[in-house]
C-alpha cells in the first residue's frame, strides 16, 4: 500500500470514528406488554429514525407495562443516568408534571411546521395531553375500548352478526342468548369485561355510558360515589350474578386468549388488540363502538410521548425530532396496521396504506369512529394512589365483599383526602 493510500484510509478512518462520536445518543423508554407485536414494530420505526437522522443515535429500552416503564425511567433520573423520552401513561401528565420531570411541547414548536403538526391530532386524545394551557403528551400508542363479539357464536344463537349490540339491554339479552353449557357446566359465557390491571378504566366506560364523569379536567377532585357511577358499578356487579359473566376477577392478560379460544362471545379490551386477535381466533371476529345506556363512549386509553427534563439542549431536541418522526402520519398508520391501535390523525387514515388496510379490515376503523364519542381517561394528581383506591372498591365489589355504594363511597373519601392538597 503506497504513502498516499495509506493517508486516506487513515484520514477516512478518522472522519468516520468522528461522525460516530459526534452522534447525539438518546433513550427511549418504551413499554411492550400492553397489546400486539411492539417490540418489533418500535425497532423497525426508529431503525427508519435513524436512516433519516444518522447524526442521532437511539437506545430502546423496553420495560413491561407502562407502570413498570415509568418506574425505569424514574430510577434512571434519580442515578443521574439522562433520559430525553418515553412513552407512558397519557394519565401520568399531573404526577409527571408535579414532579417536574417532563417539559411542555410548546418549549421546541418553533416553525409553521411544528404548529401544524401539533394541532394535527385528534382532540379526544389530546385530552391527557394538554395541562393549564400547554402540551406535555404527543399520542402515539392510543386506543379505546371496543368490544370485540363472536360473529359465529352470534350466528349459532339466532343473532344477527352484523349488528352488535348498541345499548346495555341489548347487550344483557345477547350475552344471555350466548351462554352455552354442557352437563352443566359452562362452557361459553356470554361476556367478559377485564377487572384486572385496568379495572378503572373499564369502569370509565361505564360510567361515562351513563352520563358520568369519573374526575374533573384539573384532576383535582374525584366523582366516584356520584348516583350514576354506582347504577353503572351495580350494572357491571350483575353481568356475573345473572350467570351471563363467570364469577370472580376476569383477568385482563388473559382475556385476550379466553376470547379467541370461545370461552366468551363477547369482550370488552383495548383496540391495541385488534391485529393480534385477529390473527389468532379461528372465528369471524366482529368489532363494535361499546354500547350505550344514556349516552354512548369511552374513555381514550393508551401512551403519549413525554420529554424529559433530563440530557443537553442537543440531546433534547433529537428527542423532539424523534417524536415529530414516529408520530407523523405515514408512521402512524404503519403503527396502527401492525398493532391495531388508533392512528393519532385524520392524515393518518388519509395514507395509502392505512386506507388500503381499512378497505380489508373495517374493524380497524371502529376505535377512530368511536373517537367521536371519547372522554379523557381518569387523570389526577398522584395518579397511582387515587387508581388504586377506585380499583380496590370495583374489586371489592366484582367479588362480592361490598356492595357499590359503600365501595365507592370510601374510595371518594380516601381520594378526596389524596387529593386535597391540590384543591385550591
Amino acid at each position: 500500500m503506497s504513502f498516499k493510500v495509506k493517508c486516506l484510509a487513515l484520514a477516512l478512518g478518522a472522519l468516520s470514528a468522528l461522525s460516530v462520536s459526534a452522534q447525539t445518543r438518546i433513550s427511549m423508554y418504551y413499554p411492550v406488554s400492553v397489546g400486539g407485536p411492539l417490540t418489533q414494530v418500535v425497532d423497525k420505526l426508529v431503525g427508519e429514525f435513524q436512516q433519516a437522522n444518522p447524526d442521532v443515535k437511539v437506545e430502546a429500552i423496553y420495560a413491561g407495562n407502562y407502570d413498570d416503564a415509568r418506574m425505569k425511567a424514574m430510577a434512571a433520573l434519580k442515578a443521574g443516568t439522562p433520559v430525553q423520552t418515553s412513552v407512558l401513561f397519557s394519565i401520568d401528565l399531573h404526577e409527571l408534571k408535579d414532579q417536574g420531570v417532563i417539559r411542555p411541547f410548546d418549549d421546541f414548536v418553533k416553525t409553521a411546521e411544528d404548529k401544524a403538526w401539533l394541532q394535527g391530532f385528534y382532540p379526544a386524545l389530546m385530552e391527557n395531553g394538554r395541562a393549564e394551557g400547554k402540551t406535555w403528551g404527543i399520542p402515539f400508542q392510543r386506543s379505546t375500548i371496543v368490544m370485540f363479539y363472536n360473529k359465529d357464536a352470534f350466528r349459532q344463537a339466532g343473532l344477527d352478526p352484523e349488528k352488535a349490540p348498541r345499548t346495555w339491554a341489548e347487550m344483557r339479552a345477547a350475552a344471555a342468548k350466548l351462554v352455552r353449557t354442557e352437563n352443566g357446566a359452562t362452557t361459553r359465557w356470554g361476556m367478559m369485561i377485564p377487572s384486572t390491571g385496568y379495572a378503572y378504566w373499564m369502569f370509565g366506560a361505564l360510567a361515562k355510558q351513563n352520563g358520568q364523569l369519573l374526575a374533573n379536567p384539573a384532576g383535582t377532585q374525584t366523582r366516584f360515589n356520584q348516583p350514576k357511577t354506582i347504577e353503572a358499578l351495580e350494572f357491571w356487579s350483575s353481568l356475573s350474578k345473572d350467570g351471563l359473566s363467570p364469577k370472580g376477577l376476569i383477568e385482563w392478560g388473559t382475556l385476550r386468549q379466553n376470547f379467541v379460544e370461545g370461552k366468551t362471545a363477547m369482550m370488552w379490551h383495548t383496540t391495541g388488540n385488534l391485529t393480534a386477535v385477529l390473527k389468532e381466533a379461528k372465528f369471524d371476529v366482529g368489532v363494535a363502538q361499546l354500547p350505550a345506556n344514556t349516552e354512548p363512549g369511552s374513555p381514550t386509553g393508551g401512551g403519549n410521548f413525554y420529554l424529559f427534563k433530563s440530557g443537553s439542549d442537543a440531546e433534547q431536541q433529537a428527542a423532539f425530532r424523534l417524536v415529530k418522526f414516529l408520530t407523523a402520519p405515514e408512521r402512524s398508520a404503519e403503527w396502527s396496521v401492525a398493532t391495531g391501535y388508533v392512528g393519532v390523525s385524520a392524515a393518518s387514515y388519509a395514507t395509502p396504506a392505512l386506507k388500503k388496510y381499512a378497505e380489508t379490515v373495517p374493524q380497524a376503523l371502529v376505535a377512530r369512529d368511536q373517537l367521536s364519542v371519547a372522554t379523557a381517561e381518569l387523570s389526577t394528581h398522584q395518579a397511582g394512589r387515587v387508581r388504586k383506591v377506585l380499583d380496590d372498591a370495583i374489586q371489592s365489589v366484582i367479588t362480592g365483599q361490598q356492595d357499590a355504594k359503600t365501595a365507592l363511597d370510601g374510595a371518594q373519601a380516601q381520594a378526596d383526602r389524596v387529593l386535597k392538597p391540590y384543591q385550591r
